[in-house]
């Protein structure tokens, strides 16, 4: 309160030192209810003292007056006490405060003291703001703001827990804020309990609703245990291992752990073998001691893998002449039998060493005479190659001459992998029908009910019944030695079947087909999350004599630091497996993948079923969202909702969404946004703010949404979405201006500035027009490649050779920032076709040929010349 200091007047001509001063000064004080309050006032020396309250003198009659003698100076003093009622404040109530101060007389002069403020103490009933529920994580942050009702003074607060005192000073776990806020630094499990804040003064104690707090503990996976005994003691068998889902185990709500408890895996025991006798060898000759012997060893198989060792001799000995063997001592004719018999035995094996040198003279001089000229022709067909036309969109067109014996693959889908013999057999297979003899046409194929009958017959085989039944995402064609490529429109998935990738006299059947995850179960161990679409391409275990490229979307902000990449690839079997791990490739290795912002090319020998899975390494580790915003088109009620998607930034999911607001009849009314979502644990928080209250009312009855975060980390849900929901006033109510905010708690954010007529605003409508990404979903032969057939060879011959000034596919690598790839490409037969190969696959159809040809122009090479090319001779 504010404080006057004590004033005096004195009276001319008298001494300073007799002036009042006071003992007692009026303090400030509430009113309580409607109970009166005292206000003493004591001076000394003092011949009279009164009230003045508001500038105006209280009454005598209201004084009580009481005249004393100070007990250490001897002058007089008096004490004077009034009574200020509730209706006496209240008559100056909202013009100024009510005060009443106090003066004393003497004969000297007079003296006032300080004011003293009455105010009428309350406190309201209604807090301002209370604490509301909350689920939090082990170890997360809480915070439950309170603001206490408005009152005089101003009310205190304290905390309870489940009705105990929260104390800051015992507990270095909690504090209280400025605002009243209870904050608890770390969630713990004892932290689960009902608060309620408390809020008094000195006229009443108030409670706000007690708020429920649960701290959960997500479940986390113990660790693998060993590897059990392999089921099979001989043979192939399965072994397994377990986790449980107790490192922690999941309380209060939380989530139960991600990925499988049991993992098995193929195991192959050796089966012993028990040792056999061969056979007996031929007698010996008769010794001096009239016996022979025989022998046998224990081979026939010998014992390995533990197996048992033979039973018996390995030496049989016996007399050789029937006990009438006589011993006598050798005496000189002996001698000269001896030495004669081993003079003829040296001339014999002289005789057989001529001979066989003899013979093996005339065998090299017959073999280097004999020529098999069939490996100068075998593996050739004839190819007619004619030169197009003026007005011709391609240099070279190549028709394949099919007149010639060739073969349609309709062998198994899926090779026996420990199979008997190495090759690959062709059988006649039911998967696809045979072609019939004479000339063949390769065409384009497109969705129609040639598609359709493709898909049925795809589908009568097991490893194809999970394939969809349609044929929207889906794209398939005929090739040969002259390659080509499938594109599923929209969707950012391509295959390109470089020329020679299929073996000549060979045409295949080849399709590419998009999954939707809940249709194909993939499994996802611990962190892992799904970047890429799910995608076939097949039929699996055709023979390809170099690696075709798949192209897919991924939403991965790739870092090496922040995340562990994997190509998983679906055995005939159904299991998926790790095929490459990103950044630890083999050159030598069946696939091999470039990595690119928003893309991936992957090379791969062998078609099937793919995807791409990421593990977080560190909370540095973020996806790409797109955010979206849809609305009806036409509005014909009073409600109006607003979606809010939060896709994969794939072009496939795009599609998605864009066909499936199609059918609901909505349009897009914002410009899309990315979101970096983050492997944090926080989940995803939407909400809408700035609705103008007076055309609109929303309808949500919490501040915020959430789609919690394993939902959106997992990649294996579609549609994620959140609808706001407001109400119009009026139904002339047509402009509608509101923000609607996305974010990831303690992360990245995204605003969204909604200003537009629900009527006729259609502005953001041809941001996702579907374009047609050439109008076909395959090219077959030249028309495929952006590079013209005869140039791509003539740069290949030209570049494949190492040349010593390095002017050869090394620096084109380079020149094309393809440089990290150099030990891939040179593993490969033809490493400038490995480039070329690649470059197609990541600029079609849109690709800059000029800028490829000043690429290989500015190689160095003699005849550089040879490969530039323009736009208007392709």
């Amino acid at each position: 309160a504010q404080q006057s200091a004590t004033v005096a007047n004195p009276v001319p001509g008298s001494s300073p030192d007799l002036l009042p001063h006071f003992l007692v000064e009026p303090e400030d004080v509430y009113i309580v209810k409607n109970k009166p309050v005292l206000l003493v006032c004591k001076a000394t020396p003092a011949t009279q003292i009164f009230f003045k309250c508001n500038g105006e003198w209280v009454r005598q009659v209201d004084h009580v007056i009481e005249r004393s003698t100070d007990g250490s100076s001897g002058l007089p003093s008096m004490e004077v006490r009034i009574n200020v009622s509730r209706q006496q404040v209240e008559k100056v109530f909202g013009l100024e405060e009510f005060w009443c101060q106090c003066v004393a007389w003497s004969s000297s002069g007079t003296t006032k003291s300080q004011k003293a403020y009455i105010r009428i103490a309350y406190l309201r009933k209604n807090f301002e703001q209370e604490p509301l529920a909350k689920e939090v994580s082990l170890e997360q942050g809480i915070v439950l703001p309170c603001r206490p009702p408005e009152g005089i003074p101003p009310a205190e607060v304290e905390w309870l827990r489940n009705e105990d005192l929260v104390d800051p000073s015992m507990d270095p776990n909690v504090y209280i804020t400025r605002e009243h806020s209870l904050v608890v630094r770390q969630a713990r499990l004892a932290d689960t309990a009902n608060y309620t804040c408390v809020a008094k003064n000195i006229v009443a104690r108030r409670r706000s609703a007690s708020a429920a707090v649960i701290v959960y503990v997500n479940g986390g996976w113990s660790t693998w245990t060993e590897w059990s005994v392999c089921s099979a003691s001989c043979g192939r068998g399965w072994q397994k291992r377990s986790r449980s889902c107790t490192n922690p185990a999941p309380l209060n709500g939380g989530a139960f752990c991600e990925g499988q408890n049991v993992q098995k895996t193929a195991c192959a025991t050796l089966c012993p073998v028990d040792g056999s006798w061969s056979p007996w060898s031929k007698w010996s000759a008769c010794g001096l001691d009239c016996t022979h012997w025989r022998s046998r060893e224990c081979s026939d198989p010998a014992p390995r893998n533990g197996g048992e060792e033979c039973q018996g001799a390995d030496l049989d000995t016996r007399n050789c002449t029937s006990d009438l063997c006589v011993h006598t001592a050798s005496g000189p004719e002996d001698v000269a039998l001896y030495v004669g018999l081993i003079a003829v035995a040296v001339c014999l094996l002289l005789l057989l060493l001529v001979l066989i040198l003899v013979y093996c003279r005339k065998k090299e001089g017959l073999d280097s005479d004999v020529a098999d000229s069939s490996i100068l022709t075998s593996g050739f067909q004839p190819v007619s190659i004619k030169p197009s036309k003026a007005d011709s969109p391609h240099l070279l067109t190549i028709q394949p001459d099919l007149s010639t014996t060739t073969t349609t693959y309709q062998g198994s889908l899926c090779p026996r992998q420990d199979g008997p013999s190495p090759k690959f057999q062709l059988t006649n297979g039911h998967l696809l029908s045979p072609l019939g003899s004479g000339r063949h046409t390769l065409h384009h194929s497109s969705p129609t009910s040639d598609a359709e009958d493709f898909v049925s017959r795809l589908s009568t085989q097991n490893y194809f019944r999970s394939l969809p039944r349609g044929t929207s995402n889906m794209a398939y064609g005929t090739f040969n030695f002259l390659g080509g490529r499938l594109m599923i429109p929209n969707t950012g998935i391509s295959l390109l079947i470089p020329p020679d990738a299929i073996p000549r006299g060979k045409i295949y059947e080849i399709y590419l087909t998009l999954h939707k995850p809940e249709d194909v179960r993939l499994p996802l161990a611990g962190c892992q999350t799904l970047l890429s679409p799910i995608v076939s391409c097949g039929p699996p275990g055709v023979l390809l004599t170099r690696p075709v490229i798949l192209t897919m979307d991924h939403c991965g902000e790739p870092s090496p630091e922040s995340w562990s990449l994997r190509l998983k690839k679906q055995s005939c079997e159904g299991s998926w497996e790790d095929v490459l791990h990103l950044g630890e490739e083999a050159p030598s290795h069946l696939y091999y993948c470039q990595l690119e912002a928003g893309a991936c090319y992957v090379f791969t020998e062998q078609l099937g079923r793919f995807a791409l899975v990421g593990e977080a390494l560190s909370v540095a580790a973020a996806k790409r969202l797109k955010l979206l915003l849809f609305a009806p088109v036409a509005c014909t009620s009073l409600e109006y909702n607003i979606r809010v998607y939060c896709l994969h930034d794939t072009h496939d999911a795009l599609k998605e969404v864009v066909q499936l607001e199609k059918q609901l009849g909505g349009q897009l009314i914002q410009e899309p946004r990315v979101l970096h979502f983050k492997d944090s644990y926080h989940n995803l928080r939407l909400s809408i703010h700035d609705v103008p209250s007076s055309l609109w009312k929303s309808k949500l009855l919490v501040s915020y949404q959430e789609i919690p975060f394993y939902h959106i980390w997992n990649g294996t849900q579609q549609y994620l979405h959140c609808t706001f929901t407001l109400e119009r006033v009026s139904p002339s109510t047509s402009d509608l201006a509101c923000k609607v905010w996305v974010w990831q708690v303690e992360g990245d954010g995204q605003s969204f500035n909604v200003n537009f007529n629900i009527t006729k605003d259609t502005r953001f409508a041809e941001l996702l027009v579907l374009e047609s990404e050439g109008g076909v979903p395959a090219l077959v032969g030249p028309s495929a490649f952006k590079i013209p057939f005869l140039i791509r060879q003539k740069i290949i011959t030209s570049l494949d050779p190492p040349c010593s000034r390095g002017a050869d596919w090394r620096t084109l690598a380079q020149k094309l920032h393809l440089d990290s790839h150099l030990s891939f490409f040179a593993s490969k037969p033809s490493p400038t076709a490995m480039i070329l190969n690649l470059w197609e696959a990541r600029h079609f159809p849109n690709g800059n040929l000029s800028q490829l040809a000043a690429a290989v122009a500015g190689l160095g090479q003699p005849d550089a010349g040879l490969f530039t090319v323009s736009e208007a001779e392709c």
